[in-house]
């Protein structure tokens, strides 16, 4: 009898101890469609490709050797050098199920105006068991997810609102960041397109006074905000990484895709002895034209007890610590997550409410969310500068999107019969950002009962840099010890270029 040839498989504990070590393979490495597409440029092979191919001032090449003066535009603002653009951001804890076929994420991906850019952040997209946390990945979910994003984005015609639907266009007036139910809260983002003409005048209403200095932008006729290209868009997967139960993925508008560049990720793992995947981040880095982006999709731990909430903001602090992006002279993208122009953090940050289980009931049953708030621990710990200091999140005006008995409108804590773990009702489900040029035009919940979360989304209005401002980037040290190098090398070889036919180099100094 012959020989059986059997495929050698990597051991559990090689498997177990390249993860505790925070050695997984692969794991700055994740999905696009651009290579696919060929968008991705290739490695230069010295810092003297990149500078010459981005432009940098200071110096440019030519044909006969001679390094001549950067002569670019002055550093003075343009008034076409700004683009704005539609950002979706949405965040879903999924508790640990895989999407089924009949799942329809058409409606909850629709928004009041095309949006250019959209980041879905998912949490346990797997069960956090022993198999999944210390074995080899399960993959299989994620493309589920991706396949229904990509089938949804195409099939709601690009979020294109139809402007010959009244129906629309009356209850897409305003941005609904409050809605008030008469008994359990159900607002969602899917229902606006069927809400009744009262309670679109109740949402508006209560926005103004809410936010009044969105007074002049919301009082905009309607048709403002729908495109004026109504020509079908295309979107492209720009990047997507999963670790462990967490996933992130953005999606670009197609005609965009060649002005991404520095595409990144890096991944941060909270979890067992502070080092695994089953709590943690995923940070996702790139470059649209001349502004840095970096969207942070988090699952921080959980936990009801007191003092829970000071292990959430450890999670936080060592995520910004040591989320690292490779950067060298073939890359001057940003290295650490504040260093972007504009960051969005998203996900299960897990943060509850300090309040008891009756106290709580009390105030859900009234849609008291303005007294519920006032004990959040987010809102606490950010308040005391203990976390998030500087940054923004928008006025919450949904109920609660965590603990519900999954495939109900109920909460855990209402449900005596529930086998469920009893948990008081919190907004665990959060979307912040920080940086310039970063406008929310929504804050809502969806109400899908998939999960016993609860999703949440958000629109943005980004300011995108067409121009980076020239002195900014001469000022850079990295830049500068780049071009410094390259003048070596460059001169170097004029040197030797130039010795051979007896003429001397000649130096042109960098501008500053």
């Amino acid at each position: 009898m012959g020989k059986k040839n059997f495929k050698s498989k990597p051991s559990w504990p090689r498997t177990v101890v390249r993860k505790w070590l925070n050695l997984r393979s692969g794991a700055y490495e994740f999905h696009s469609d651009y290579a696919v597409r060929g968008i991705v440029e290739p490695m230069r092979k010295s810092c003297s490709d990149v500078i010459a191919a981005e432009g940098f001032p200071g110096w440019s090449t030519e044909e006969n050797g001679d390094i001549e003066q950067y002569k670019g535009e002055p550093d003075v603002p343009r008034g076409d050098d700004k683009l704005d653009l539609k950002m979706f951001v949405g965040t879903w804890n999924v508790g640990g199920k895989s999407p089924h076929e009949g799942l329809n994420l058409k409606e909850c991906l629709k928004s009041p105006a095309p949006a250019d850019i959209y980041v879905l952040g998912f949490q346990e997209i797997v069960p956090l068991n022993a198999g999944n946390v210390l074995g080899a990945e399960d993959n299989g979910p994620a493309a589920k997810w991706l396949s229904l994003i990509r089938q949804a984005l195409s099939n709601n015609n690009n979020n294109n609102l139809s402007q010959n639907d009244p129906e629309l266009l009356r209850n897409q007036k305003l941005p609904p960041k409050f809605m008030k139910s008469s008994s359990q809260p159900q607002f969602s983002f899917c229902d606006l397109l069927s809400r009744e003409d009262e309670l679109v005048k109740e949402n508006s209403e209560r926005f103004l006074r809410s936010d009044p200095d969105l007074h002049d932008e919301t009082s905009q006729s309607p048709e403002s905000f729908i495109s004026n290209n109504q020509a079908p868009r295309r979107y492209c997967l720009a990047a997507s990484k999963q670790m462990v139960g967490i996933f992130l993925c953005v999606w670009v508008r197609d005609d965009l895709c060649k002005h991404i560049t520095n595409l990144k990720v890096s991944c941060v793992g909270r979890g067992i002895m502070g080092y695994l995947g089953n709590k943690g981040s995923i940070s996702i880095s790139m470059s649209l034209h001349q502004t840095s982006l970096c969207f942070v999709c988090t699952h921080l731990t959980s936990g009801e007890r007191e003092g829970d909430e000071f292990r959430r903001n450890s999670d936080v602090m060592e995520i910004l610590k040591r989320t690292r992006f490779s950067r060298s002279c073939k890359d001057l993208g940003p290295e650490t997550i504040m260093n972007h122009d504009k960051v969005i953090w998203l996900g299960d940050l897990n943060y509850r409410l300090r309040a008891s289980g009756g106290d709580v009931h009390e105030l859900l049953k009234k849609n008291d969310w303005e007294s519920l708030l006032e004990k959040d621990q987010l809102k606490i710990e950010q308040r005391a500068g203990r976390i998030f200091k500087g940054w923004k999140e928008g006025t919450i005006c949904f109920a609660p999107t965590y603990k519900y008995t999954t495939g109900s409108d109920d909460y855990v804590v209402h449900t005596s019969k529930s086998k469920d773990k009893r948990r008081i009702p919190a907004w665990c489900d959060r979307i912040l950002w920080k940086g310039d040029g970063l406008k929310q035009m929504m804050y809502v919940r969806g109400e899908s009962r998939f999960s016993d979360h609860r999703p949440v989304y958000s629109l943005f209005s980004v300011q995108i840099d067409l121009v980076k401002d020239h002195l900014n980037r001469r000022n850079n040290p990295v830049i500068k010890k780049c071009v410094a190098k390259v003048q070596a090398e460059e001169l170097f070889l004029i040197s030797r270029a130039q010795s051979c036919i007896g003429t001397k180099p000649r130096l042109v100094p960098f501008a500053s």
